[in-house]
């Protein structure tokens, strides 16, 4: 496939082409209660050092609580793709709702960055 390889791939050439910008990143882990893909333990570990070196904020999404939220919480029978992607999305929407409307809590990465991540390696 082309995800973590390609994403990181990308990360990378974000990161070349734009020094001083923060990057932020949204990962969803695998679990082996969700999905049955032998090499994505794999990817998920060799995406870490990428994303250590690259990002500097990193949201991790755990693939088995989207799925717990979905079929739990949202009451899904069998919970789609297309609806875990909507999680996600929601959750990217949450954070960065005081990026994009104006209002008390208004600020930007940088001050989510160093508000969230106690240490600069740990900015996950």
């Amino acid at each position: 496939g082309t995800g973590s390889g390609m994403g990181t791939l990308l990360l990378l050439k974000i990161r070349d082409a734009y020094p001083d910008r923060i990057t932020a990143t949204f990962s969803v882990y695998p679990s082996p209660k969700v999905s049955d893909v032998v090499v994505e333990p794999y990817n998920a570990t060799l995406s870490i050092h990428q994303l250590l070196e690259n990002a500097d904020e990193t949201f991790v999404v755990d693939n088995e609580a989207l799925y717990n939220i979905s079929h739990n919480v949202l009451k899904e029978a069998q919970p789609t793709y297309a609806k875990l992607n909507q999680l996600v999305s929601q959750i990217m929407a949450g954070v960065s709702a005081s990026l994009r409307f104006p209002g008390k809590l208004n600020g930007d990465l940088r001050k989510l960055g160093v508000n969230l991540v106690p240490f600069p390696r740990l900015h996950f």
